[in-house]
């Protein structure tokens, strides 16, 4: 039996590679949903290309290169937002390609999954999770 594509998951459809300054392809975006590379949920992204964590704390926001940046020192916390339905598990293709050539970054810009790769965390895990009761 045929599966019709119209039927697929927003996320099953196309995985685009998030690459590190590096090269590296540490996150995958299903629009709206964020993933790593074992293919859990640790964010997403608004329609502004704002990147928001699992618990809703702005976290950057996704270049055309495709990275995830964000200011070095900000000067006005963005409010928390209520995160979308957790999405379901995907599987990350095992290869990816070769990560374009990338500008280098300003000193108050910093590539959050090579320098602050906490703040994307899994619903299960981080500093900022809500306390289990």
């Amino acid at each position: 039996m045929a599966m019709n594509p119209s039927h697929t998951s927003p996320t099953q459809r196309r995985l685009i590679p998030i690459y590190t300054s590096k090269g590296d392809a540490e996150a995958f975006l299903g629009y709206p949903y964020l993933f790593n590379r074992s293919g859990e949920w640790i964010g997403w992204v608004t329609p502004e290309r704002e990147v928001y964590s699992v618990l809703g704390y702005y976290v950057g926001f996704v270049t055309d290169e495709p990275r995830i940046l964000r200011k070095r020192a900000t000067d006005t916390l963005r409010p928390r937002r209520k995160p979308p339905a957790p999405p379901p598990r995907v599987h990350p293709p095992a290869t990816v390609p070769l990560a374009p050539m990338m500008r280098e970054l300003p000193y108050n810009l910093i590539d959050v999954l090579l320098e602050e790769p906490e703040r994307l965390h899994t619903v299960d895990a981080g500093e900022l999770r809500e306390d289990l009761e």
